[in-house]
């Protein structure tokens, strides 16, 4: 091989290593910023925080929407940061929020969830699916319940999507996106550990539960 060719691949494969780690510091850092459309518990953060320093009177519900992007642009102007309503790391580090690396899911964990919403709430409200996934996690946080994922979605019993089927069928890609947004800790559930459709429930017991919302066909229940 000629010098010349040489000096050519040697450029070109410096070129393309360059190319790879500036895509995946792209990733990195988009990863690591928060904007309109994210949601979850650092959403919830962002805007408690603005709430409680005046700089946002919208609803703390964790959905980075058109009035959070506003209080951030205001925070981010009378802070000297750049005022693009986005929260990165400089902005989240003003705000005095740590986003912690232990707080990421896996990818075992997102599609073990999303299998359950999509087949207990396959067709109901993108919230409803999402508030299916908030009731695994919460029954994981409660002594009541297996402390794992896979142990609260596969006790005996506990959703019959496991018994007549419904478990194995095809996943819908927005259960994919519901679980992501349980695991980020969004709850539209209000917190329930239970829920069930009144049309179709044959418990008695089920009635019994203080019920905390409703969403499409579904009662969410303490």
């Amino acid at each position: 091989m000629s010098n010349a060719r040489k000096k050519l691949c040697i450029a070109l494969a410096v070129l393309f290593a360059v190319n790879i780690t500036a895509i995946l510091l792209a990733q990195e850092a988009d990863a690591a910023t928060y904007k309109q459309g994210s949601t979850g518990s650092v959403v919830t953060q962002i805007q408690q925080k603005l709430r409680n320093w005046g700089y946002y009177t919208g609803n703390v519900d964790g959905v980075y929407g058109s009035k959070t992007v506003a209080a951030v642009k205001y925070f981010q102007r009378t802070n000297g940061l750049t005022a693009d309503g986005k929260c990165g790391p400089k902005t989240l580090a003003a705000l005095g929020i740590q986003v912690s690396d232990a707080s990421q899911s896996t990818s075992g964990d997102v599609d073990l969830l999303a299998r359950l919403i999509s087949a207990e709430a396959r067709g109901e409200p993108y919230t409803g699916q999402v508030a299916v996934g908030a009731v695994v996690l919460n029954r994981v946080n409660s002594p009541a319940f297996p402390n794992t994922m896979s142990g609260v979605i596969y006790q005996s019993g506990a959703f019959t999507c496991l018994s007549d089927g419904q478990f194995w069928q095809p996943v819908a890609d927005s259960a994919y996106k519901a679980a992501r947004d349980a695991l980020n800790g969004w709850d539209p559930s209000g917190g329930a550990i239970y829920y069930f459709n009144p049309n179709t429930a044959t418990s008695s017991w089920i009635w019994s539960r203080p019920v905390l919302n409703v969403i499409g066909k579904h009662r969410f229940c303490a």
